[in-house]
């Protein structure tokens, strides 16, 4: 019975979303008042209802391990923790859509109670997201419905993906999706703006705090999936440039981008144009991820993999969407308006040439990641475009933009002024950078990328310090400082993590050894020896584990696992880490080889990391500097001319 009634709220959810359409649109004419948008609001409110309830009964499912659901057969166990039975109703394709579904619309309903100040603007907008909400939950009721049935149903269940049964992961997909889904609220004020013909400071004030919601949100997964990657594959890295890490990385960019042109549009005006496409193109993007990373035609260890029919699913909406969007924008553009002129060293040249560097990385990315596919399209020979690539190009770029990043607020608007700025913090981001450059030189023998790296994260730390340290006690509004810190913070999140990516960059070669009982292995002045390998097996699969002795125990006992999980018939490595100030130690264990002369001998995957630490706390400030930068934005509400109780005391048109 569970399975239908979620498929009638798949459904109805659906309906509720097509209402939200047409009624919100209806209620836009009448200036945002009236009972066609009242009801627009209360469609949005049913498919939030609707698709949540659609949500809990899955999750239901998945506890009550009813196998009589294709979904939850496929994705589940009689035996698995109680932890990863829940995760798994987003672990798989149809409950992650379900999941990914869910949260649109509750961006819907957001944007239905606390949208943009212009009711008529706010109207549109909730018009817009219910006809993006209308296209997924219609690709989940007719091609990814997660409650389908399955005859006969399977005793036992064929369990998780064994590498998605981590922590991680259980909180990796809600925050993935909360920034990809977020976006789209500024796809949507920005596609109802151009209908609205409304200005472009209007729009930036109205979707920059949604856009920072999203973006710091996205931050967090993306931070959580490379965390994942690191510790969860045994293959000692923790950035890949995979195609799916990339699928992330675009709209990451372009978000970023849009944050800070809003900024320059709401303050001067400046780059309105730019601001409105930028938030077309980061939601587009987000969908061209979905699309990657569900349509079969990538293989990555975080795709999911399905038939190309559902692809086209995903690619007939990605079509919608940019057809849509950037024909709206071609044609209402020239009535955002334009801003005043400024000097090429002033803080909004500065934010401008951030920008064209951010978005030149992301069309990069974006040209690495689908210049395989379009050539297999073609039928050519298959090819795969990897690091090297995206290191040659898409570094250097980043680089300019961390080089740029901290000087910008030392700048004023309009009129320039680099000479004075420059003298304020010359000290600072001449000395560190050189000593920064110098300690990685001699300490780790760096490369020269990594070298000039690391000089670079330096520089943005510098900057974020001297930035705090004359905003805060100059700054006489209490949001203003709230503000002012949040970009201090995300700004030396960004220079420790290019500290860390640099430091990375010049650990010290991987060890690949066997080693029998009491045999040892060297690497970074640090000795392993392998005590012992004794059973742990665990609720749902089969382990060893090894006990390995740092430098005889007087450093410690790391004891990474060899997993094998019995329902899904798949073998893992179980990382284990030993954590310093200098960086972390990085051991995995593999298979048992027999030796020639009796006995046997594991392989022992060894690496140390220098400064690992450093990219996990530069992603937690720079999500930390985005949720500032928020709550500073809430707590002193939108600029505005007429508060909301005038615009509804004005009489309908």
């Amino acid at each position: 019975m569970i399975a239908e009634i979620g498929r009638f709220l798949i459904a109805l959810a659906l309906l509720a979303c097509l209402a939200q359409t047409v009624l919100a649109w209806r209620g836009a004419d009448k200036g945002g008042r009236g009972p066609a948008a009242d009801a627009g609001r209360a469609a949005a409110e049913i498919a939030v209802l609707a698709g949540g309830a659609a949500m809990l009964l899955l999750i239901i499912s998945f506890v009550r391990s009813d196998f009589s659901i294709a979904y939850v057969a496929g994705h589940s166990h009689v035996d698995k923790p109680l932890a990863y039975k829940i995760a798994g109703a987003w672990g798989g394709h149809e409950g992650s859509m379900l999941l990914w579904c869910w949260i649109l619309a509750l961006f819907g309903l957001g944007l239905a109670k606390i949208g943009p100040l212009n009711l008529a603007l706010r109207s549109r907008a909730v018009s817009f997201q219910g006809l993006l909400q209308t296209l997924f939950f219609a690709f989940l009721a007719f091609a990814s419905n997660p409650f389908e049935r399955i005859t006969p149903a399977p005793v036992q269940g064929s369990d998780l993906n064994p590498i998605l049964q981590d922590p991680a992961l259980v909180m990796h997909p809600p925050m993935l999706y909360i920034g990809y889904v977020g976006l789209s609220t500024a796809f949507a004020i920005a596609a109802a703006g151009l209908v609205q013909k409304s200005g472009g400071r209007e729009l930036a004030t109205a979707l920059r705090p949604w856009a920072l919601g999203a973006w710091a949100s996205l931050t967090a997964g993306i931070s959580l999936g490379a965390w994942w990657a690191y510790y969860e594959l045994g293959w000692g890295g923790w950035w890949f440039w995979d195609p799916v890490e990339n699928a992330s990385f675009m709209p990451w960019l372009l978000g970023a981008a849009l944050i800070h042109s809003a900024i320059a549009t709401e303050k001067r005006g400046a780059f309105p144009g730019w601001t409105v496409f930028l938030a077309l193109l980061a939601y587009i993007l987000s969908i061209l991820g979905a699309f990657l990373v569900r349509s079969g035609v990538i293989t990555s260890v975080h795709a999911f993999a399905l038939d190309p029919e559902r692809g086209v699913w995903i690619l007939g909406m990605l079509g919608v969407t940019a057809v849509a969007g950037f024909t709206l924008f071609a044609w209402r553009a020239p009535s955002l308006g334009e801003g005043d002129g400024f000097e090429p060293t002033s803080r909004e040249a500065f934010i401008g040439a951030n920008n064209l560097l951010l978005a030149a990385t992301a069309g990069v990315v974006l040209v690495g990641t689908l210049y395989p596919l379009l050539i297999d399209l073609l039928g050519g020979a298959t090819l795969s475009v990897g690091p090297p690539y995206f290191d040659m190009s898409a570094t250097p770029l980043l680089i300019a933009a961390v080089l740029l990043m901290p000087l910008a607020p030392f700048l004023p608007w309009a009129n320039g002024g680099a000479k004075p700025a420059l003298k304020q913090i010359r000290a600072a981001f001449i000395l560190l950078p050189v000593a920064a450059a110098a300690a990685a030189f001699l300490w780790f023998e760096a490369p020269v990328l990594a070298v000039i790296g690391g000089a670079i994260g330096t520089w943005a730390i510098a900057g974020a310090v001297m930035d705090a340290a004359r905003s805060l006690p100059t700054l006489v509004s209490r949001t203003a400082k709230i503000a002012a810190a949040g970009r201090a913070l995300a700004h030396a999140g960004v220079g420790l993590i290019a500290l860390g990516a640099a430091a990375d960059a010049s650990r010290p070669a991987d060890m690949n050894v066997a080693l029998a009982q009491g045999e040892s292995v060297t690497i970074a002045g640090r000795t392993l020896t392998l005590d012992s390998v004794q059973r742990a097996d665990g609720p749902n699969y089969m382990a060893d584990q090894a006990r390995l002795l740092i430098d005889g125990g007087e450093g410690g006992v790391i004891a990474p696992e060899r997993r094998y999980y019995m329902a899904a018939d798949q073998t893992t490595r179980e990382v284990a880490l030993n954590a310093s100030i200098a960086g972390e130690l990085y051991v995995s264990i593999g298979e048992a080889r027999p030796r020639e002369g009796g006995g046997v001998a594991f392989e022992v995957r060894a690496a140390f990391h220098p400064l690992i630490w450093m990219l996990s706390l530069g992603a937690i400030l720079i999500v930390l500097g985005g949720l500032t930068a928020l709550y500073a934005r809430i707590a002193e509400g939108a600029p505005r001319q007429r508060t909301e109780a005038d615009l509804l005391a004005e009489p309908a048109e």
